[in-house]
């Protein structure tokens, strides 16, 4: 039994790698403010704000730990985190984002690849949040030297998911194979989409961190395309009807965004910038041993997700309310009677 300390652990991926190293029965202990969830069951609470500059006192005496997880966004947290604790365990890992680099139309980009400026602020805003990983990343890296993984997450899915992106396609599939109408995608299927369940990196991160796996990873799957992620979504929710597939200047007409945000269709990037996004190379976090699940099992557990949330309630974070979505369609289809005349 190893004795693992999560910095978090209420929010969604702390609480996972907490779950899952309770799973293979290690002590876990999580530090956390509480305030986005409880830890999860048979796991210490450490209560306390990362914010205070004591906050690591919290811990007391505590002999040490085989593991710190750590996954702060804030640059302030991971410098107090890592100068309090780097001395008081034999790993550590820190999870990062393929945010922090500067270019993302670049398929197959590897670890090398540039970042961005770091963040020279102790805090940043959600807009800041790649330059911010930066900088979490050069504070780790400036304790503990070349004895700590850095993983760089990609898109993480699967139960649990705040997010809305993935979720979203199955959802709604499922709801048009209740009400018999269509369903409105991008003209995009050849667009590449990478991801990571949550599972499966919280396994990796656990495995990998015990076993002493050090350096920088892409901690992504390998890139599937839209056309195959909508037609597994569309297959799991039971969905054999009709989808309309729109170019990107007519999806622009009726005010459908990218990606993300309030009337989007996630997941699609029309945007040249960012066509590799979701395009890193998997090799290095394939021989540093993360696994992944097949894309239906990733899109079975993000569809029983959305049903416990409710399939049509209102969505801010990403996607098209149903309504919304059949009025773009009936609008799409005057638009194209009209340029038949």
């Amino acid at each position: 039994m190893a004795s693992i300390l999560v910095l978090g652990g209420t929010s969604w991926l702390g609480g996972a790698v907490a779950a899952h190293a309770l799973s293979l029965g290690h002590d876990v202990t999580c530090l956390a403010r509480g305030v986005s969830g409880e830890v999860p069951d048979g796991a210490r609470w450490v209560a306390a704000d990362r914010g205070d500059s004591a906050a690591y006192a919290a811990l007391g005496t505590h002999a040490g730990w085989d593991l710190v997880v750590d996954v702060a966004r804030q640059p302030g947290h991971v410098r107090g985190a890592v100068r309090a604790l780097a001395d008081r365990t034999s790993s550590w890992v820190f999870v990062s984002s393929c945010s922090v680099y500067a270019r993302h139309d670049e398929p197959g980009a590897d670890e090398s690849a540039a970042l961005l400026q770091a963040l020279e602020a102790e805090t940043g805003t959600p807009e800041q949040y790649g330059e911010g990983k930066v900088a979490c990343e050069l504070a780790v890296r400036g304790v503990r030297g070349g004895d700590a993984l850095i993983a760089r997450s990609g898109l993480i899915v699967g139960h649990g998911d705040p997010s809305e992106r993935f979720g979203y396609w199955p959802a709604r599939f499922a709801d048009a194979a209740q009400d018999g109408g269509p369903v409105l995608a991008p003209d995009h299927p050849d667009q590449p989409v990478q991801w990571v369940d949550v599972g499966d990196l919280a396994a990796w991160l656990v495995s990998a961190g015990l076993a002493g796996t050090t350096g920088t990873v892409n901690a992504v799957g390998t890139p599937r395309s839209l056309r195959e992620v909508l037609g597994t979504a569309a297959r799991v929710a039971g969905f054999s009807g009709d989808i309309v597939n729109a170019d990107p200047a007519a999806l622009a007409r009726q005010g459908v965004e990218e990606f993300m945000g309030p009337r989007s269709l996630p997941l699609w990037l029309h945007d040249p910038e960012w066509q590799a996004f979701m395009d890193r190379s998997a090799a290095a976090a394939t021989t540093a041993g993360l696994t992944t699940r097949p894309l239906e099992a990733s899109v079975t557990d993000a569809l029983a997700w959305e049903r416990q949330l409710g399939t049509s309630r209102p969505r801010s974070r990403a996607g098209l309310s149903r309504a919304d979505e059949l009025a773009a369609i009936t609008a799409l289809a005057a638009e194209d009677r009209t340029a038949r005349r």
